[in-house]
């Protein structure tokens, strides 16, 4: 039988094994590989999806088994619904969020993040020769499709007030809406878009329009997750980012999924 313990019982156990010298040996092997529980979405490709034999795959999924290795540590990684993972987070169900999550005002106030480890660029696809204009005006009254809970559906809630925003589970929902004209416009991760839905032949009809959109409630890159308060954890993750961006860990999983570079 195996058991896992979040890190922080983990931590506490250490210290008290250690009292104990006739166990000293047994702790010191405990203590050395801490174990983590870690959270991806599992629907997103490629940055996380399930293969056909319902194994997690993807660049997200990838990253954290590197940044497990490099923290010495054991590591479960499980699928969670993406308007669920904070709050599972913040009720101790996993210790990471490694989920390509937008770092935002908003979400520093429930959660801490890592240093960045990728970008993100929101934008606007439409049916071939729709006005390129994309402004809130401009959208009054035409329908958009977006993921419930991502940043990009934050943005339209707040800025897209009298456009007719519909809300997905997954990106690939709201993709099949607009080749069936249920929606007009979707908005999401330009990279997911390039890899995923452009490459298909359901979106030869489709283009991007629209300018590049970052930053603010569009959020200031990426960053792993982590509950607030915990340094260690924090110092912990980013020594590991910092070591396989270095090593060039970074830049061969990012190779495997897309053809440019991601930070």
């Amino acid at each position: 039988m195996k058991f896992y313990f979040h890190a922080a019982t983990r931590r506490r156990q250490c210290t008290v094994l250690l009292i104990f010298s006739s166990l000293s040996l047994w702790a010191g092997a405990a203590c050395a590989q801490p174990t983590y529980r870690i959270a991806t979405e599992g629907t997103y490709p490629p940055w996380s999806f399930k293969d056909s034999q319902g194994t997690l795959q993807g660049w997200d999924v990838d990253i954290a088994k590197a940044l497990c290795e490099r923290m010495r540590a054991r590591c479960e990684i499980v699928a969670q619904d993406w308007d669920g993972i904070i709050p599972g987070l913040m009720a101790r169900k996993y210790d990471l969020i490694v989920a390509s999550m937008a770092i935002t005002p908003q979400r520093l106030q429930r959660v801490d993040f890592s240093d960045k480890y990728k970008e993100t660029v929101s934008r606007f696809i439409a049916r071939k020769g729709t006005p390129a204009d994309v402004s809130p005006d401009a959208l009054a009254g035409k329908a958009i499709g977006v993921q419930r809970g991502s940043i990009q559906a934050g943005y339209l809630t707040q800025n897209y007030k009298n456009a007719n925003i519909k809300f997905y589970d997954t990106p690939q929902a709201a993709e099949l809406d607009l080749v069936a004209d249920r929606v007009q416009y979707i908005f999401g991760n330009v990279v997911t878009y390039h890899v995923g839905f452009m490459t298909t032949p359901q979106a030869s009809d489709f283009a991007f329009t629209g300018p590049d959109m970052k930053g603010g409630l569009l959020g200031e890159g990426n960053g792993i997750a982590m509950r607030k308060g915990d340094a260690e954890m924090r110092a912990r993750v980013n020594a590991a980012l910092a070591a396989i961006r270095a090593d060039g860990t970074y830049d061969r999983i990012t190779a495997k999924y897309f053809p440019f570079k991601l930070m």
